[in-house]
């Protein structure tokens, strides 16, 4: 224990026949044993090393003890386990485990940075450094991909959205945002997904003041997405999914000139209530008749007074019958510019991106992308670039995980079924050796993932 100079020691007296002591004493003991798997997926991405290199040190070279490329592992690291706040470090500092993750000897190497060391870390990074590392964790995630995939895909899905991120004191460009009643920010979030995969794959994370339009950096992030997917993925044609929020004039051109397939939600104004009305009045007649929700779709062209042209409109006409109230109308729009069945469309090609939703919970109650209490507004962007560059390593986990126990375990569930393992750590001249429980319950996955990053499993 690094704030005491005494052994902490535990006894109970009636819990055996005979009295249980625990004690705090196992110096080359830590709680983190498993995150080797996390080192290694960074390893293969080569995530904080493209990081580090969007960094620059302005610090007297003779003075520096800690890296910047070791501060930005310490954080990262230190995020995917569990340790949110550099307060943490106080308690980590002397960690064995910690110390390899950064490339320390575990055993005889110093101390890792102090509170706070990290906290003028986080408060030292400036707006370029944030725009090279944001580039480079969606080069890292492409990056890694194009090599899964071997640059092929038919279809490269983009996924977007905006959370709110609560704050609790005198945030930089924090504000009051009626729709969440709360002062916050506003991160946009991005999202990849390859064909039919499942999955879906955090590739940008940029934190926006809470008085930031829906649309605000859509397309500037578009813009620097798209043309890195149709060099790594040349065959693909690219597809881009949003919600209501994100419909604009300027946004729709926008994604016409770019030449991509696109599906975006459409708030309902009183013209398209008036075209949609025959369809809702079959919705009513059928779920009257079966006392069931009942759906209808279909599609037509349609200009707003803004658009330079027609556009094509899908419909889902619904009447929804819940037990105990009664039935409400509930039609939805989207415009796109694919060819398909207006079913199809709303079915199978829009209401996919629901899934990004899950996405989004794992990383505010897994990772807490909403820890953004610093005072500076770049220092928390730091922070959601952290966080996403951790959520990136744990996903990678989870994809090689797959037909196992944690293949579709949620990134807080996958910290503690394999990276949260008691472990003793011993060396010598020649390897370092990590002393894990023999009753460990998930060795399959564990050993499975190990092997996946060419270690050699005995």
């Amino acid at each position: 224990m690094r704030d005491s100079t005494t052994t902490a020691c535990v006894v109970f007296e009636d819990l055996l026949p005979q009295r249980i002591v625990a004690r705090f004493d196992q110096p080359r003991g830590s709680s983190d044993g498993g995150v080797v798997l996390l080192r290694a997926a960074d390893r293969w991405l080569g995530l904080t090393e493209r990081l580090s290199a969007g960094l620059e040190d302005a610090r007297q070279p003779g003075k520096v003890i800690h890296e910047l490329g070791e501060l930005l592992a310490q954080r990262l690291f230190a995020i995917a386990l569990g340790h949110r706040d550099a307060n943490d470090a106080a308690r980590l500092a002397d960690d064995p485990i910690h110390k390899l993750l950064v490339g320390r000897d575990p055993l005889t190497g110093q101390t890792l940075a102090s509170q706070p060391t990290l906290s003028r870390f986080e408060h030292g990074v400036g707006r370029p450094a944030l725009c090279r590392m944001g580039e480079a964790l969606a080069e890292t995630v492409i990056a890694g991909h194009r090599r899964r995939r071997h640059g092929r895909a038919h279809t490269v899905t983009v996924d977007l959205d905006v959370t709110d991120d609560p704050t609790h004191g005198a945030q930089q460009l924090s504000f009051c945002h009626g729709y969440y009643d709360t002062w916050c920010y506003l991160p946009l979030l991005a999202f990849v997904s390859f064909d039919e995969e499942p999955g879906q794959y955090l590739v940008a994370a940029v934190l926006r003041p809470g008085n930031a339009p829906t649309q605000r950096g859509v397309i500037g992030l578009l813009r620097r997405l798209l043309p890195r997917l149709r060099q790594a993925f040349p065959p693909a044609r690219p597809f881009v999914r949003l919600d209501s929020g994100f419909a604009s004039p300027q946004l729709l051109d926008w994604l016409d000139e770019q030449d991509v397939d696109y599906v975006v939600g459409m708030p309902a104004n009183r013209v398209l209530q008036r075209l949609a009305a025959p369809l809702m009045r079959q919705a009513r007649r059928r779920s009257r008749r079966r006392r069931q929700t009942a759906t209808h779709h279909t599609s037509f062209w349609y200009a707003a007074q803004t658009w330079p042209h027609r556009r094509r409109i899908v419909l889902k006409a619904e009447v929804v019958c819940a037990p105990g109230k009664k039935p409400r109308d509930n039609p939805r729009f989207l415009v796109t510019n694919l060819p398909h069945l207006g079913e199809w469309v709303y079915r199978r090609a829009y209401c996919r991106r629901g899934d990004i939703e899950n996405r989004i919970k794992e990383l505010d109650h897994g990772l807490d992308l909403g820890r953004t209490s610093c005072s500076r507004f770049w220092a928390n962007q730091l922070r959601v670039l952290l966080t996403a560059a951790a959520y990136v390593l744990l996903q990678e986990l989870r994809r090689r995980a797959a037909h196992t126990s944690c293949g579709r375990a949620q990134v807080a569930t996958l910290r503690e079924r394999l990276l949260k393992l008691g472990v003793h750590v011993a060396g010598s001249v020649r390897s370092i050796v990590l002393h894990l429980p023999h009753s460990y319950p998930f060795l399959v996955p564990w050993r499975r993932i190990a092997a996946s990053f060419g270690a050699a499993v005995g």
